[in-house]
C-alpha cells in the first residue's frame, strides 16, 4: 500500500502570505501528499515567513523547533519574505533542510520528490530584481472569507521597508484572470473575498509578453462587482495617494464592496512622512478620510502607524497622536519601528531609544481602543448584516458586519457561513450585545 506523505504548513505575517500558503497547500494535495495541521506529526513542515514584523528570526526558529518536537526526522522547508532576504542565515539554522526564495516558492512540489535529510540545507534564491512573473493565489478552507491575491511587489522606496527587497517590483494579475479566480471561489461557497497584495492600488503594472497592460484597480473593482455568488468584497489595504475619488464613490454605490477601508498613514507629521519617503502629506490623508465619511458615514477606517522612526521627536509623536485623535477613524494597527538591514532608515541619525518606542506604541494602542469603542458606540441601534465564520473559537462563533464590527456569540453550527441581520443594541463587559440572538456579544 502506498502511504501518502504528510505535509503541514504554517504562515507568519500578512493576508497575502495566507493566500499563498493556501494555494501551496492545494498544490501539494493535488500532487498526492496529505495536508495536515501544523500541530500534528508530519513528514514535511513548510513555514511561510514574514519580514515586516519584528523578531522574524525568533518566530521562524520557534516554529522549526515545534516541528522537530513533533517529528525529529521531519523535512523542514522555509519560504517567504524572510527566506528571500536571508537565505544563507536561515539555511544555517539546525533542522532546516530547504530554503526557497520569492521566485521559487511555487516550485515547492518539485523539491519534495527527495525528502532525504542532509547535514547542510539547500537554498534556492534568485536575484529579486529578476523576478517579473505573477503567481496567482487565494486562500480557502479555514475561514468564511477568501484572501484573493491580485498584485505583488512594490515600486515604492519607503525608508523603513524591506518588502521591495523581499518581493520585487510591482506586478499584478490581469482583470480577466482575477475575475476567473473570483468565480472559482464563488463555486466553493465562500461568501466574502478580501482583495490582497503588497500595493493593490498599483494594480495594472504587469507584462504579458512584450505588451504593457493598461488596466487599473478602478477597472478591476468594477468588473468584480458583477461576479455572481459572492456576497461581499473587501479591500484589504490601499495607499492614500492611490485611493482616488472614483474608487471611493464606486464603493459607496457598490452592490458588493463593503464600507471598510484600511489606509496606511505611518505618521501624522509631515516632516517624518518626508523622511520616510512616503508619497503624500497629512493634508491628503485628511481629504481621503473626509471624502469617505461624506459618502459613507458608517464606514470603518483602519490606519497603519509607525512609532519611533529615526528623528521622531516627542513633538513629532504628539503631532501624530493629536492628528489621529482628531481624525474620524475606527482603529489603528500600531507598529514599533525596528531597524531593517539594507533600508535607508538604518543610515539615519537620531535613533529613538527602544524604551521610548515602546511607550509611544502603548499610548497609540490605548488610543486605538478608544477609537474602536467610539466607532462601535456609533453603531448602536443599527441593524447590520453579520457573516458568521465557519469555525468555532473557544466555544464561540465570530462574525463581522459589512463595516467590520466583530460580533461574538455562543457557537451555533447552523449559523456558520450564513449572513444574518443583527441589531446592535448595547455594551456589556465583553462588548456589544445584540437583541435578536441571546447573549450575542461583540468584542
Amino acid at each position: 500500500m502506498n502511504i501518502r506523505k504528510k505535509v503541514a504548513f504554517h504562515t507568519l505575517g500578512c493576508k497575502l502570505n495566507f493566500s499563498e500558503t493556501s494555494t501551496l497547500a492545494r498544490n501539494v494535495n493535488e500532487a498526492g501528499f496529505e495536508v495536515v495541521p501544523y500541530q500534528s506529526k508530519a513528514d514535511v513542515y513548510v513555514i511561510n515567513t514574514c519580514s515586516v514584523t519584528d523578531h522574524a528570526d525568533k518566530k521562524c526558529k520557534n516554529f522549526i523547533n515545534r516541528a522537530l518536537g513533533l517529528n525529529e526526522n521531519a523535512f523542514v522547508v522555509i519560504t517567504g519574505c524572510y527566506a528571500q532576504l536571508k537565505p544563507a542565515e536561515i539555511a544555517a539554522i539546525p533542522g532546516v533542510d530547504l530554503v526557497l526564495g520569492a521566485a521559487e516558492k511555487f516550485n515547492l512540489i518539485n523539491h519534495l520528490s527527495n525528502l532525504t535529510k542532509s547535514e547542510e540545507a539547500t537554498w534556492h534564491c534568485s536575484n529579486i530584481d529578476e523576478v517579473e512573473d505573477f503567481k496567482s493565489s487565494y486562500s480557502y478552507g479555514n475561514r468564511t472569507r477568501s484572501f484573493l491575491k491580485v498584485q505583488d511587489g512594490c515600486d515604492y522606496t519607503c525608508a523603513f521597508c524591506t518588502i521591495p527587497l523581499a518581493r520585487g517590483k510591482s506586478r499584478s494579475d490581469t482583470i480577466e484572470s482575477v475575475v476567473k479566480k473570483a468565480n472559482e471561489i464563488a463555486t466553493l461557497g465562500v461568501k466574502e473575498i478580501v482583495l490582497t497584495g503588497v500595493n493593490i492600488g498599483d494594480f495594472g503594472k504587469q507584462q504579458v509578453g512584450q505588451k504593457k497592460q493598461e488596466e487599473t484597480f478602478y477597472q478591476l473593482i468594477q468588473q468584480l462587482d458583477d461576479v455572481k455568488g459572492i456576497e461581499r468584497i473587501r479591500i484589504s489595504s490601499i495607499e492614500p495617494n492611490l485611493l482616488s475619488n472614483e474608487i471611493i464613490e464606486f464603493v459607496a454605490g457598490s452592490k458588493k464592496f463593503v464600507p471598510h477601508f484600511h489606509i496606511p498613514l505611518q505618521s501624522g507629521s509631515n516632516q517624518i512622512l518626508k523622511k520616510m519617503r512616503r508619497r503624500y502629506l497629512r493634508e491628503l490623508y485628511i481629504d481621503r478620510v473626509e471624502s469617505i465619511k461624506k459618502l459613507m458615514p458608517n464606514c470603518c477606517i483602519g490606519v497603519d502607524v509607525i512609532v519611533g522612526f529615526p528623528g521622531e521627536t516627542q513633538e513629532h509623536f504628539l503631532e501624530t497622536y493629536e492628528f489621529l485623535n482628531d481624525l474620524d477613524i475606527s482603529y489603528l494597527h500600531v507598529f514599533t519601528y525596528s531597524e531593517r538591514p539594507n533600508t535607508l532608515a538604518t543610515e539615519m541619525d537620531q535613533s529613538v531609544p527602544k524604551n521610548i518606542r515602546k511607550e509611544r506604541n502603548k499610548m497609540l494602542t490605548i488610543l486605538s481602543d478608544k477609537k474602536r469603542r467610539a466607532f462601535y458606540e456609533s453603531q448602536l441601534g443599527s441593524t447590520q448584516n453579520v457573516l458568521w465564520e465557519n469555525a468555532p473559537t473557544n466555544g464561540e462563533l465570530t462574525g463581522f458586519t459589512e463595516n467590520y464590527v466583530k460580533v461574538v456569540i455562543p457557537y451555533s453550527q447552523e449559523l456558520t457561513n450564513t449572513i444574518q441581520p443583527i441589531v446592535l443594541s448595547g455594551f456589556n463587559a465583553n462588548g456589544l450585545v445584540t437583541i435578536n440572538l441571546n447573549r450575542a456579544v461583540l468584542s
